[in-house]
């Protein structure tokens, strides 16, 4: 399973535009290899260099496994998102408050779908996942604060 953007390479400087510093909008993702007993995915992006530990940006889960591409600025068709480090749900970009900070877009494959409560936190999520991640995949973004 794989998961790139058009909008930055692995391990390459995520464009300004999706950060605090432009729109704060989610980058366009697209998603391939997705196994084909998948009933849902998962999205999640975090920070883990920030100062108080893992920032969650943005959660996702019960994504349609046939979804291919999230476009810029939208939620993925059927997802529902989960409360972030922001304290609510919904794509926060990339805002840190000084050196080079790394961005792990996560994509996981699930055997089942979640039966959730609204908004749950990653904790939750992760452990209603526990025994069902069937493929996962990883794309790394980085930014630095502009000054």
């Amino acid at each position: 399973m794989r998961i790139t953007s058009s909008a930055f390479e692995n391990r390459e400087q995520i464009p300004g535009k999706y950060t605090c510093n432009g729109e704060n909008i989610n980058p366009p993702l697209k998603f391939s290899e997705v196994p084909g007993e998948a009933k849902s995915l998962v999205l999640i992006i975090d920070d883990p260099d920030a100062p108080s530990g893992t920032w969650i940006h943005w959660i996702v889960y019960n994504i349609s496994p046939n979804l291919r591409e999230v476009g810029e600025n939208s939620i993925p068709d059927d997802g529902e998102e989960g409360t972030t480090t922001f304290g609510k749900p919904g794509y926060g970009g990339p805002c840190p408050p000084s050196g080079v900070h790394r961005y792990f877009f996560k994509l996981y494959a699930l055997d089942k779908t979640l039966s959730l409560e609204k908004n749950p936190d990653k904790e939750t999520i992760l452990r209603n996942m526990q025994g069902a991640i069937i493929a996962q995949a990883e794309l790394i973004g980085l930014y630095t604060q502009q000054k």
